[in-house]
C-alpha cells in the first residue's frame, strides 16, 4: 500500500530462501532423474527441453507425474540466476500457443458452412489458445508446497518479464492460473495473537509493509489486547499468510502513527473502545501481485470485529500517502511558485532565511523542517491544500486516484474523511508523504454507493472538511 521498492527487494530474498527450501523435499519425489547442472550451455536446455516434454507427455500414473514435476522444480531449484532466467524463456518461447493451429482455425470459420462446422471448429480453437506450459504449471499444484512454489517463480519471472514480451505473456499465464486458486472463496481469515507460532509471528514482523516493527516489543505492543491483527491464509500455503491488517481499538479518530504506536502508552480497554483504525495493510507474497483479495480482507475484519465489539461505531484507517511528495516536487518543477497562493507565498516570505525560488521544495528539503515552529506553520496550510488536491482531483489516465493507497480504499467503498497534519514523522512518512496522514471512512451503508461512484464515474467521495481544503 505504499511506495515498497526496498520492502519488495527484502521480500524477493525472502522468496529466493523459500525455494531453496523445496529442494530437500522434493527430492524423495525426483528420485534419481538428472538435474540440469547451469542450463547455461545448449545441451544443458535440451536436457531441460526434454524435461518439459517428458512432463506434457504424462505417461504413467500420478506417481510418475508427481515424480517428473518435482524433477522440473527441482531442476529449475537448483539453477543460478541466469540459469533460472532462460528456464523461463524456454517455457515462454517454446510452450506457448501454437500460432499456426490458431490462425488455420480462424481461416476455418470464416469459410464454415454450417453451425455444427463452426462450433466444431470454435473447440479446436479454445483448445489451440490454450499454451503447453499452463498444463506444465498446473501440475506442480500436487506437489507438496507446489503452489507457493509457483507463488515464489512468479516473484522471479516479475522481475524478467518488465521489458520482455514473451516473458510478460508468460507472467499473464501464471497470473491467471493462480487467480484462480487464490479465489476469495478459498481463503481463511485468522487472527494472528502473541500466542501465535513464532514462525509466523517472525513473517509477520518480515512482511510489515507500512509501518516498520522495529523489535519483539514493539510487535508485542501490537498484538495487545486493544490491538488486533488478522492474516488471510490458503489451504495450499497453510503456514504463509498472504495479506494481513493491524487494527488499533480506540477512542475517537486517531490522526497520527506516532501515539498509535506508542510502546510506553497504557493498553486501552476494547470494550471501552467507539473506533477500529486499520492502520497498515501489507502484502506478503510478491508473486501474487495483481490479484486482489485486500478488499475482501477489510470486509472481512469489519465483520469480524462488529460482531465482536459491536460496540465500535466507525472503521477509519490511518493511512500514508506514499505518493504525495513525488507529485508535489514535479508539480513544482512545471507550476514553479505559482503552485502556491499570493497568502501563503507571503506567509513563507516573513520566515528567516526564506528561499527565493522553488520555495515549498526547498523547504521540505530540510531535514528538520517539522521541528520549526514558524516554518511548519507556514507550511501547514499550503501542504494540506495541496494534499486534498492530489487525493481529490489528480487521476491517472484511466481515471484512477494517482495515489495507489486512495485508489485501493476509495475502490472499496471508503470515503476520503481526514487530512492529518504532522501524522507520521518517521524518515520514511516525511519523504514521502511530508509527514501526513490519511483517515478513510468506512461507514457500512455508504460502501456500495461510494464504491459506484468512484469506480462507474471516478468520483471521489469527500468529507466538507477535505473539500473545504480545496478552496484554500
Amino acid at each position: 500500500m505504499s511506495d515498497r521498492t526496498g520492502f519488495l527487494d527484502g521480500v524477493y530474498d525472502f522468496t529466493l530462501n523459500n525455494l531453496r527450501t523445496l529442494k530437500a523435499r522434493w527430492r524423495g519425489f525426483a528420485g534419481d532423474r538428472a538435474i540440469v547442472p547451469t542450463l547455461l550451455s545448449d545441451s544443458d536446455a535440451d536436457r531441460l527441453r526434454r524435461q518439459m516434454q517428458d512432463c506434457l507427455e504424462a505417461r504413467g500414473g500420478e506417481v510418475s507425474a508427481r515424480g517428473r514435476a518435482a524433477a522440473l522444480g527441482e531442476s529449475y531449484l537448483s539453477l543460478p540466476p541466469e540459469g533460472r532466467a532462460r528456464f523461463l524463456h524456454l517455457l515462454a518461447n517454446e510452450f506457448d500457443i501454437d500460432r499456426v493451429a490458431v490462425a488455420s482455425a480462424c481461416h476455418r470459420i470464416a469459410h464454415a458452412r454450417t453451425d455444427d462446422e463452426k462450433f466444431r471448429i470454435e473447440r479446436a480453437l479454445r483448445q489451440a489458445l490454450e499454451p503447453p506450459r499452463l498444463k506444465l504449471l498446473t501440475q506442480f499444484n500436487a506437489l507438496p508446497n507446489g503452489v507457493k512454489f509457483l507463488v515464489d517463480m512468479r516473484a522471479e519471472l516479475m522481475q524478467l518479464a518488465r521489458h520482455d514480451e514473451a516473458l510478460a505473456a508468460l507472467d499473464g499465464d501464471l497470473r491467471h492460473l493462480l487467480a484462480g486458486w487464490f479465489d476469495e472463496g478459498f481463503l481463511e481469515v485468522k487472527r494472528i495473537t502473541w500466542d501465535s507460532p513464532a514462525a509466523l509471528l517472525e513473517k509477520l514482523m518480515a512482511y510489515e509493509a507500512v509501518h516498520e516493527i522495529r523489535s519483539w516489543s514493539d510487535l508485542k505492543n501490537r498484538l495487545e489486547a486493544d490491538r488486533r491483527c488478522f492474516a488471510y491464509f490458503h489451504p495450499r500455503m497453510p503456514e504463509e499468510p498472504l495479506i494481513f491488517v493491524e487494527v488499533a481499538l480506540v477512542k475517537g479518530m486517531a490522526d497520527n502513527i506516532q501515539s498509535l504506536l506508542d510502546e510506553t502508552a497504557p493498553v486501552g480497554d476494547p470494550l471501552t473502545a467507539d473506533t477500529a483504525i486499520y492502520y497498515s495493510i501489507s502484502n506478503c507474497q510478491r508473486g501474487l501481485s495483481g490479484i486482489s483479495f485486500g478488499a475482501f480482507l477489510i470486509k472481512r475484519v469489519l465483520d469480524l470485529l462488529q460482531a465482536e465489539l459491536p460496540h465500535l461505531t466507525r472503521h477509519a484507517t490511518l493511512s500514508p500517502m506514499p505518493g504525495f511528495c513525488a507529485w508535489l516536487e514535479q508539480r513544482s518543477l512545471e507550476e514553479g511558485d505559482d503552485i502556491l497562493t499570493p497568502v501563503e507565498r507571503r506567509a513563507i516570505d516573513l520566515l528567516p532565511d526564506a528561499p527565493t525560488e522553488h520555495v515549498l521544495t526547498s523547504l521540505l528539503a530540510r531535514s528538520d523542517w517539522y521541528e520549526d515552529t514558524e516554518v511548519a506553520q507556514a507550511l501547514k496550510a499550503p501542504l494540506l491544500r495541496l494534499a486534498a488536491r492530489y487525493l481529490v482531483n489528480e487521476k491517472t489516465a484511466r481515471g484512477r486516484a494517482l495515489d495507489g493507497v486512495a485508489h485501493f480504499h476509495l475502490s472499496n467503498g471508503a470515503r476520503l474523511e481526514r487530512i492529518n497534519w504532522l501524522g507520521d514523522l518517521s524518515p520514511k512518512g516525511l519523504q514521502q508523504s511530508a509527514g501526513l496522514m490519511i483517515n478513510y471512512l468506512y461507514r457500512v451503508q455508504d460502501i456500495e454507493e461510494n464504491h459506484e461512484a468512484y469506480t462507474g464515474e471516478g468520483r471521489v467521495t469527500a468529507s466538507q472538511s477535505v473539500l473545504k481544503l480545496l478552496k484554500g
